[in-house]
């Protein structure tokens, strides 16, 4: 008889080991896939600086202020360097001598975007300036009154005395020397 209870006993230490590593395998997946996604997610952690995470609050002004800008996949899409920043409110930031530098996907460097004076709508992720402005790059330089730039999209549009100068004609006719 005592070597039957020590084999029950035995068999519910065993099933009870193997319930307790199933359930941990069980609690454990949602852990792990939150986890892998929080390192897959773009956004910065709490003391990392960034566009959705500037650590100003309201009415503060910083100088000097250097902001990454990175894509869904956690490559740099462009560098803000702002002269002063100044929160402005709980969605816009307001810049002054703000130096952009866009990268292509091989984290060359794309466009260099100057602005006297700007505000960024943290919501929209779209900057405004009322100043005029100059966009930069390799083979061309474009200046206008006023500018909306969405640093989603990387799309922007000039308003107002624009003007371009070509520097290097090849890479819009595809066509080098002519």
């Amino acid at each position: 008889m005592l070597l039957f209870r020590s084999d029950r006993s035995h068999r519910w230490r065993t099933l009870a080991s193997t319930v307790s590593i199933f359930l941990l395998a069980i609690l454990s997946v949602p852990v792990l896939a939150k986890e892998k996604a929080r390192r897959k997610s773009p956004s910065p952690s709490p003391g990392e600086q960034g566009l959705t995470n500037i650590p100003l609050p309201v009415g503060h002004e910083a100088k000097g202020l250097v902001l990454p800008d990175f894509d869904a996949d956690g490559h740099l899409r462009a560098k803000f360097e702002a002269g002063t920043a100044r929160r402005i409110d709980d969605e816009h930031v307001g810049f002054k001598s703000l130096k952009i530098t866009t990268y292509t996907l091989e984290n060359t460097p794309d466009l260099m975007i100057e602005m006297s004076d700007s505000v960024l709508d943290l919501k929209t992720r779209v900057l405004a300036s009322k100043e005029r402005t100059t966009i930069k790059r390799a083979d061309f330089d474009i200046t206008g009154d006023s500018v909306e730039f969405d640093t989603n999209t990387r799309m922007g549009r000039l308003i107002g005395n624009v003007k371009m100068v070509i520097t290097d004609q090849s890479h819009f006719t595809g066509k080098a020397g002519q």
